[in-house]
């Protein structure tokens, strides 16, 4: 099987504190915390190593800390193709409330990235995608970098025959989706705010959010995913438009929960499902995730026990 890719420009390790409840501007004792190498990306390529699927990860990480993402690569089996640049990966704080099982994250500046790191970076990709293979571009872009980076990547990994994968948010996204047809992603994975953002206004029920990423789709963009948190997820695509809903679940962590849709959704079109069932396997491992603290799904056999338990209805526009 081809190597799912993934490339993670700006990752970070993962500082989760557990508190009884987040009260601002209070002392606070916690109860308890976690460290996790990370990044939008890497927890990608985590999952998706979780399921059984061959995963090459690339992008950059510094060299001052690397001892997390060693171990952790090496104990998911993932091909560690990152390019180590001087410095030390940022550490991003996660406020987890096990009250309401919400997460306020705190997120630090990352790596200085230059010019010849990223072309490394770019020569890599080249190097591990291949035609008919999936790239995952996830995540924010370090401080320096082209706002339009995602839409140049974009547009390489197509011309290599590559289907590109995008989960990306603020300008970097605005700019991925204002591109040439030619730089247009397969499929991107925004979020209701991601997406209210990109149409300018609200967007507060399940028919606007279907129409909005109608409109995207129509731009060019063969899948679209919103995330709608406790909802579920939409899924737009030439066939129409797929609502799907997962039962409730115990949240341990929403700490990578959209990273692992996005995961499940590679899987899903790694496997060659219809939508249906690609919708039913994304949301299978977003909810396995949220039972799990880090970036980790449980045996393959719970999650596939999940995917039947996920209600998928077509809606119309």
């Amino acid at each position: 099987m081809r190597p799912v890719v993934t490339l993670t420009l700006n990752p970070a390790i993962d500082e989760t504190v557990t508190l009884d409840a987040l009260r601002p501007g209070e002392v606070h004792r916690a109860s308890a915390v976690r460290v996790d190498a990370g990044g939008k990306g890497v927890n990608v390529a985590c999952c998706l190593a979780d399921w059984g699927l061959p995963v090459a990860a690339t992008g950059v990480l510094g060299q001052d800390n690397a001892a997390p993402f060693n171990e952790l690569l090496a104990a998911k089996g993932i091909d560690d193709r990152f390019v180590w640049i001087p410095g030390e990966t940022r550490t991003n704080l996660k406020l987890l409330d096990a009250g309401t099982g919400a997460t306020t994250d705190i997120n630090l500046p990352g790596l200085a990235v230059s010019a010849g790191h990223l072309a490394t970076v770019r020569a890599v990709l080249r190097e591990l995608v291949e035609a008919g293979g999936l790239a995952v571009l996830a995540g924010s872009l370090p401080a320096g970098l082209p706002v339009d980076l995602y839409a140049a990547l974009s547009r390489e990994l197509k011309a290599r025959g590559a289907r590109v994968v995008l989960d990306a948010s603020g300008k970097a996204l605005a700019a991925a989706l204002a591109a040439e047809p030619d730089a247009l992603p397969y499929a991107i994975k925004p979020n209701r705010h991601e997406l209210e953002e990109w149409a300018g206004r609200p967007l507060p029920d399940i028919a606007s959010v279907a129409g909005a990423a109608t409109a995207l789709r129509e731009r060019g963009i063969p899948l679209v995913v919103v995330s709608l948190g406790p909802e579920g997820a939409l899924f737009v695509w030439e066939g129409g438009v797929l609502h799907a809903r997962a039962p409730a679940i115990r949240v341990a962590s929403t700490v990578g929960a959209g990273d692992a849709l996005v995961a499940g959704l590679v899987a899903g079109l790694h496997a060659g499902l219809d939508m249906a069932g690609t919708a039913r396997l994304a949301l299978a491992f977003a909810a396995g995730k949220l039972a799990r603290p880090g970036a980790n799904l449980p045996g393959r056999s719970l999650v596939e026990g999940i995917a039947e338990t996920i209600r998928v209805d077509g809606i119309g526009i």
